[in-house]
């Protein structure tokens, strides 16, 4: 008998499905209460989830992300997240 392995799912805070946690990119919001992007996703502090370009400018639109990690998102994290969305884009 083989055990199935349950595959870690989030939902995306831009278009609201639930998707494979290694698919998406996390922003953590850390314990000082500065917000950086997870390469790793394993850093402490409240996670929220993006899962492409797309969704970020949705998130960003509806103010997702600040609403998720509970404060104001400087528009350096954006742009950390547009560049780690182009560079998944290429490494395709």
């Amino acid at each position: 008998m083989s055990t199935v392995r349950k595959v870690p799912l989030r939902k995306c805070i831009g278009c609201n499905e639930m998707k494979n946690k290694k698919e998406m990119i996390r922003v953590v919001k850390t314990t000082e209460g500065t917000i950086v992007p997870d390469t790793t996703g394993r850093m402490n502090g409240r996670g929220a989830y993006v899962c492409s370009l797309e969704c970020l400018g949705k998130a960003m639109k509806n103010k997702g992300l600040s609403r998720s990690l509970k404060a104001e998102i400087p528009s350096e994290v954006y742009e950390q997240l547009k560049e780690a969305f182009a560079k998944i884009e290429q490494s395709k």
